[in-house]
């Protein structure tokens, strides 16, 4: 079933209130499209990023919606037959079942902004992403927030913080932005938290990157510190209103954090923390990256050696070496692969795949079709069905007479 596709005038009505300016059709219908688009592909898909790239987002969405039989678009993004019938299984389950007007208008009675590429506010690093750039973001704040300060530093880390971390983390917050650089960080506890708090204080401009949806605060404890950081700066996010935050979107949020900031510097990290997946994010991009030190026997502070130990962080103790940082004139060797994650010089490490996806979009206690799985990782159907049967061997899900549901193992989260 090919998906209709809302009118010029339907398209401008329900665009115009998220804007910031009158919009004609054509660019309405420019905006909506890429709008469609990040409802339709998970951030990050790189697929997606390189045909809308090649023929603008709108071609590409009528394409992809009526199948694409004379290969233009295909042919314009330089991907195999292959490629582009494995996107369209990713894509048309949710493509078929869109109305893309609800978030558009629960944005509208949020009071969220929407911008593209082509907006003012629009920050330029993001370009340095490539074809895994966010088509849109939603803003809930000022949208000159993203553009308003010179240097922008991201400060990210554990959310098991310790209190030796959190005083580090406010110290240098607090100094960059009396010096008029703005904070990036996700709004997380422990690491995260601290920074967002501290450049308020010190009446700062930072920047909150979500998961999911501006319109659902997470976590919700910090859904007071959100509000704040919507008053003088902005909270963004790449998906659409009642997004959920997902493990992989999580790790996909990162690869913006990292974006923003002239240069990442992660205060606390354990072992395998997430924040590491930031740190890849930074390196892969030749942005700098900072490490700080903490004790030896510090178990929160492991990643941080590890960075400093392995891929060649600097050192950071204070704002004056994260100030040095931005000014270096080298950025980081790409010692980190392309999803982000650290390529270790020995051994291997976990990678978060497709598999991750499907569980992200199970739930432990309600069963759920394949189809209803394969819809919302944003994955094709016959790959979804593949995957179930591997975590069924691995006992990480059942497949009852209703559907699948996922299993809690221990030591799980």
């Amino acid at each position: 079933m090919t998906p209709q596709l809302p009118t010029s005038a339907q398209v401008r009505a329900a665009i115009a209130p998220v804007v910031d300016a009158d919009v004609d059709e054509d660019r309405a219908r420019r905006i909506f499209a890429a709008h469609v688009w990040s409802c339709v592909a998970e951030p990050g898909d790189g697929v997606a990023g390189r045909i809308v790239a090649a023929v603008g987002a709108e071609t590409a969405l009528i394409e992809v919606a009526g199948g694409g039989s004379d290969g233009l678009a295909r042919e314009a993004a330089e991907l195999s037959a292959q490629q582009w019938i494995e996107a369209r299984n990713r894509w048309m389950p949710r493509l078929e079942r869109l109305d893309a007007r609800i978030p558009l208008d629960t944005a509208r009675r949020a009071g969220l902004r929407l911008i593209v590429p082509e907006d003012e506010h629009w920050p330029a690093a993001l370009g340095d992403l490539g074809v895994h750039a966010p088509f849109v973001l939603w803003v809930r704040g000022a949208p000159d927030a993203l553009t308003r300060a010179a240097h922008t530093v991201a400060l990210v880390g554990a959310r098991a913080s310790t209190s030796y971390g959190e005083h580090v983390t406010t110290e240098i917050a607090a100094e960059l932005c009396g010096r008029g650089v703005g904070v990036i960080s996700g709004a997380a506890f422990g690491i995260d938290g601290a920074a967002h708090r501290a450049a308020l204080l010190a009446g700062g401009t930072t920047i909150a990157v979500l998961a999911g949806g501006v319109d659902r605060p997470y976590p919700r404890a910090h859904a007071h510190l959100l509000d704040r950081i919507a008053t003088t700066g902005a909270v963004i996010s790449e998906v659409p209103c009642g997004s959920e935050p997902t493990k992989w979107r999580f790790l996909q949020r990162n690869r913006v954090i990292a974006a923003l900031g002239d240069a990442t510097v992660v205060v606390e990290a354990g072992h395998r923390s997430g924040s590491l997946n930031t740190a890849g994010h930074a390196a892969a991009m030749s942005r700098p990256l900072g490490a700080v030190p903490g004790p030896v026997t510090s178990a929160a502070s492991a990643g941080c050696h590890r960075l400093l130990r392995e891929y060649d962080a600097r050192c950071v103790t204070s704002a004056d070496d994260v100030l040095e940082l931005i000014g270096a004139p080298d950025g980081q060797t790409a010692l980190f692969d392309v999803t982000g994650e650290p390529r270790p010089r020995s051994g291997s490490a976990g990678r978060t795949d497709d598999a991750t996806r499907v569980l992200d979009a199970m739930s432990f206690r309600a069963p759920r079709e394949v189809a209803e799985i394969a819809r919302r990782s944003g994955i094709a159907v016959d790959d979804a069905s593949a995957i179930l049967g591997l975590l069924w061997l691995e006992g990480a899900a059942v497949d009852g007479r209703d559907g699948w549901r996922r299993v809690r193992r221990s030591g799980s989260a």
